[in-house]
């Protein structure tokens, strides 16, 4: 007779699993608003859908950080990664103007560490906290033989709102609208691939700054909710973009009515790491353009007679990156 077997014969350990959900109970548990009804433990998370806005709807997306985990893997350094997932998440539903409600994970790996789970969670339930959104519920799967050892996945979900007279999909914008812009951290969470092959045998350099290029990769993706929520309450937005993978050419179009385009026009500094992939990896400006976001992070279409308001009201620079001209495609000048 063929020797018994077992669940953790065959890679998968359900005590490290639990003691990850213990682990995460109180930062899970930190986010709950009084819309919550029930989240972590349950099959489905419960959440009041009362207090909505008039006329509500709601915007929902799902994202992951990319190959970001391979740099915080081989730095041991996790929880920025769940700040990342989240700030994503965030970002890509602000581009519609609404406001985070809940937000739902996954983590799996080939070999659960309670440890990095904890890490993780961590810190998308400090970002949750700040975005003012639910940390409602989520999954941890344990696949030998799916993911390679050592290797982790994350991937989230977010669920926002807004009223459907405030919904921005671009239809607003027009010819001669300033396109401005708001700094990114770094690579944010696109383009990690590119990057590196150029620089995985490299973290450990020393940047002019004096942190690491592992550090520089690991910057922050940042929220700009802050950022742009007094702009919005104003009514000053008249579009918005998050630039993700793409770059502004991926990422501009997806919110101009047709015919029209956009002239980039303006300049803005640019994260050290960029100049450093560019140079250690030979790679054409064009690459750059199309790959990475370049220092902007998010993109505001805003009538060129309330720019100076735009500006007062926002708490952090606005950066001028170009205007909406007719045609099509993103152009530098």
């Amino acid at each position: 007779m063929a020797p018994s077997r077992s669940y953790r014969d065959a890679g998968v350990d359900l005590d490290a699993a639990g003691a990850a959900l213990s682990g995460i109970r109180d930062a899970v548990e930190s986010t709950y608003t009084p819309r919550v009804i029930r989240g972590l433990g349950a099959f489905g998370g419960l959440f009041r859908a009362g207090d909505l806005p008039e006329r509500p709807v709601l915007v929902a997306t799902t994202d992951g950080v990319g190959t970001k985990t391979r740099v915080a893997a081989a730095l041991g350094r996790w929880r920025g990664i769940g700040r990342d997932l989240v700030n994503h998440c965030v970002d890509d539903v602000l581009v519609q103007g609404a406001a985070p409600l809940f937000f739902l994970d996954y983590v799996a790996s080939s070999r659960l560490e309670p440890a990095v789970v904890g890490e993780l969670v961590g810190g998308m339930a400090a970002a949750c906290r700040e975005a003012g959104a639910a940390l409602l519920g989520g999954e941890t799967a344990e696949m030998p033989g799916v993911y390679a050892a050592g290797e982790v996945d994350v991937v989230g979900t977010l669920v926002g709102v807004v009223s459907e007279d405030r919904l921005l999909d671009g239809s607003r914008i027009r010819e001669g609208d300033a396109l401005l812009g708001l700094a990114s951290g770094g690579l944010q969470t696109n383009g990690f691939s590119l990057a590196r092959s150029v620089l995985e045998d490299r973290l450990e350099m020393t940047m002019p700054d004096g942190r690491t290029a592992g550090e520089h990769l690991l910057d922050e993706h940042r929220s700009f909710l802050p950022a742009v929520a007094p702009l919005l309450d104003a009514g000053l937005v008249r579009g918005a973009a998050h630039v993700t993978g793409g770059g502004l050419p991926g990422n501009l179009p997806r919110v101009l009515p047709g015919g029209l385009g956009a002239r980039i026009d303006g300049s803005w500094p640019e994260p050290a790491i960029f100049g450093t992939i560019r140079d250690l990896g030979s790679v054409e400006e064009t690459e750059m353009r199309t790959v990475f976001n370049l220092g902007v992070g998010f993109v505001l279409a805003i009538a060129p007679e309330d720019v100076e308001r735009a500006v007062a009201l926002s708490p952090e620079p606005l950066l001028h990156v170009g205007r909406v001209v007719r045609g099509d495609g993103v152009h530098w000048t």
